[in-house]
C-alpha cells in the first residue's frame, strides 16, 4: 500500500522547505509535516559582536524584510541603553516600518498568491505565475508592481537604499530626512492609493470563487497575538501583546512584550530547522497561536484609519468571534496595506518628520534588552543579554514564519486531508497544499533565493519501493 507523498521544495515561498504527507491503508491523508530544511545560524554567530552593530548584521537575515530585523534590533539596543529616543526618530521609524510593510504584501499577495486566486488553483503550471496573471489581468501585475516600487520608495528615501539598509541605529536613526524625499513620497501616494484600492475590489470580486478554499485552507481554532497601540488600535511598531482565542475573547491583555518569555516558549522537533513557539499556559502542542495580518486583525480592537476600519467592519462579517481561516490572510494583508497607506499620509503631512534631532546619546545601561516590532509576517522578538562592555552574550530571535509553524503544519494536514487522494497524484491536489502554506506567507531562508524555475518532482512509492505515479515540474 503507498504511505506516503513528498513535495519538495514548496514553491512561490521565500525560502526552501518540503511537505510530508503520511497515507494509511486506503490511501487517505493520516498525517502531515511542514519540513523547513535549512538551517538559520544568526542567533550563535552574533555572539561576541557589539549590540551597536546587530542592526546592520541582522538586517542581512532576509532579503525581503530587513527593515524589520532592523527595527527590532535597533529597538533591543535602545533597552539595552535604557533611553527614549527622540519623537521625530520614533516618526521616522513608523514610517520605514509601514513602507516595508507596503513593499512585502505586495510581494507576497501580487508575485506569490495571485496565480492561484486569479488563474484557479487547477490552472496550467506553465501559465499559473506572474506572468499568466499579466497577460489575463494586466492591471492587477501593474498595480502590484507599482504598489511594491512605492513602498521600497519609502525605504530608500529614509534609508538611504531598498534593501539591506543601516540607518536605523541604537538610540535613532542616523540621519533626518530630507524636505525634497518627502516631498516626493507625498506625491507618490495617490497612485499607490488608487492601486490599492482597485486590488481590494478585485480580490472581494473573485473571493466569493474560493468558498470551498476558504472553509479548508487552515480554518480551525486556534489563538491569535499581537501589538495593539494604547486604546485597543492596530498597532506595527510599539504597544502592548494582546491575545485573543477562537471566539474573539480576551486570553490577555496589556502584556510587556519584553516579558515575552512569561507567556511563549520554543520546542524543537528532529524533522525541521524551524522551532515551534507556543503559548506556555496552554503547553506544547496545545498552545498554537497565530501571528501575522490575520491575527492582527483579530486582535486589534480597530485599525484608526478610516477606510482601513471600513475594511475591517466587512472583514469581521467572515467570522462569528475571530477569523479563523488562514485563507483569509490573503484579504488582512490588503487591509493592512490600505492601513498603510492612509497612515503613511498622516505622518508625511506632519512637519516633525523634518525634525533634525534624531539620536539620544549614551552608554548602555543594562546587560539585557529585547526590541519587540510586527513584522510583515507577525511579531518579531530581538532578545539581547550583553557583558559590560557591551558584546551580546547571548542571542534569541523569535521570528514570526517560527510562531506559526505550528499552524502551518494544521493546516497541511487538514488541507491534504480534504484535497489529497494517494490513489492518484494531480498537480491542482498538490497546489493547494503548498498554496496552504503560502497563505501565510512564510520566510524562511535568510537572504538565499533560487534563480529560475524551481524544480519539483513528487513519486507515489509503495510499500515495495516501486514508484506507483510520479508527477514533474520545472
Amino acid at each position: 500500500m503507498l504511505e506516503r507523498i513528498v513535495i519538495e521544495p514548496v514553491t512561490r515561498i521565500e525560502g526552501h522547505a518540503k511537505i510530508t504527507l503520511h497515507l494509511g491503508p486506503d490511501g487517505a491523508v493520516t498525517g502531515a509535516r511542514f519540513h523547513v530544511t535549512e538551517f538559520r545560524g544568526f542567533e550563535k554567530f552574533c555572539e561576541g559582536r557589539s549590540f551597536r552593530e546587530m542592526p546592520a548584521i541582522t538586517a542581512r537575515i532576509c532579503g525581503i524584510c530587513p527593515v524589520s530585523h532592523m527595527l527590532a534590533s535597533a529597538k533591543a539596543g535602545d533597552a539595552l541603553l535604557a533611553v527614549s529616543i527622540p519623537d521625530t526618530a520614533v516618526l521616522l521609524r513608523r514610517i520605514l516600518n509601514y513602507g516595508q510593510l507596503v513593499q512585502s504584501h505586495a510581494l507576497s499577495f501580487f508575485h506569490m498568491s495571485s496565480p492561484d486566486l486569479l488563474l484557479g488553483y487547477d490552472a496550467d503550471p506553465a501559465k499559473r505565475s506572474v506572468l499568466g496573471v499579466f497577460e489575463a489581468h494586466p492591471q492587477v501585475v501593474r498595480d502590484g508592481i507599482g504598489l511594491r516600487q512605492f513602498g521600497q520608495q519609502v525605504i530608500e528615501a529614509l534609508a538611504g537604499r531598498r534593501i539591506h539598509a543601516s540607518w536605523v541605529v541604537p538610540g535613532g536613526v542616523d540621519e533626518p530626512l530630507a524636505a525634497a524625499a518627502r516631498d516626493r513620497l507625498r506625491a507618490a501616494l495617490p497612485a499607490a492609493r488608487e492601486a490599492m484600492d482597485r486590488t481590494l475590489t478585485q480580490f472581494k470580486r473573485v473571493m466569493d470563487g474560493h468558498a470551498e478554499e476558504a472553509r479548508h485552507f487552515g480554518n480551525f481554532p486556534s489563538l491569535f497575538m499581537g501589538l495593539v497601540g494604547p486604546n485597543g488600535e492596530l498597532e506595527h511598531y510599539d504597544g502592548r501583546l494582546r491575545i485573543v482565542d477562537a471566539t474573539g475573547s480576551m486570553v490577555a491583555d496589556g502584556l510587556d512584550p519584553s516579558r515575552y518569555r512569561d507567556v511563549i516558549d520554543e520546542a524543537v522537533e528532529e524533522w525541521s530547522y524551524l522551532k515551534f513557539p507556543y503559548y506556555k499556559p496552554l503547553g506544547y502542542p496545545g498552545g498554537m497561536y497565530r501571528v501575522g495580518p490575520l491575527a492582527r486583525l483579530n486582535v486589534a480592537s480597530r485599525c484608526g484609519t478610516p477606510a482601513a476600519d471600513r475594511e475591517l467592519a466587512e472583514f469581521r462579517q467572515l467570522g462569528r468571534g475571530a477569523v479563523l481561516s488562514s485563507f483569509h490572510y490573503h484579504y488582512a494583508r490588503l487591509i493592512e496595506t490600505l492601513f498603510a497607506l492612509e497612515r503613511l499620509a498622516e505622518l508625511l503631512d506632519d512637519d516633525a518628520v523634518l525634525g533634525k534631532d534624531v539620536m539620544a546619546h549614551a552608554r548602555r545601561s543594562r546587560l539585557r534588552g529585547v526590541g519587540v516590532t510586527e513584522a510583515p509576517r507577525g511579531t518579531l522578538f530581538h532578545d539581547y543579554e550583553a557583558a559590560p562592555g557591551g558584546l551580546l552574550q547571548r542571542v534569541n530571535l523569535v521570528i514570526a514564519t517560527g510562531q506559526n509553524n505550528l499552524a502551518m503544519n494544521e493546516a497541511v494536514l487538514q488541507i491534504a486531508r480534504h484535497y489529497v487522494d494517494g490513489r492518484r497524484i494531480t498537480e491542482g491536489m498538490l497546489n493547494r497544499v503548498e498554496a496552504g502554506i503560502r497563505a501565510f506567507d512564510p520566510c524562511l531562508s535568510c537572504s538565499t533565493h533560487a534563480f529560475g524555475a524551481m524544480p519539483l518532482r513528487v513519486q507515489l512509492v509503495d510499500e515495495s519501493g516501486a514508484v506507483v505515479d510520479e508527477i514533474a515540474r520545472g
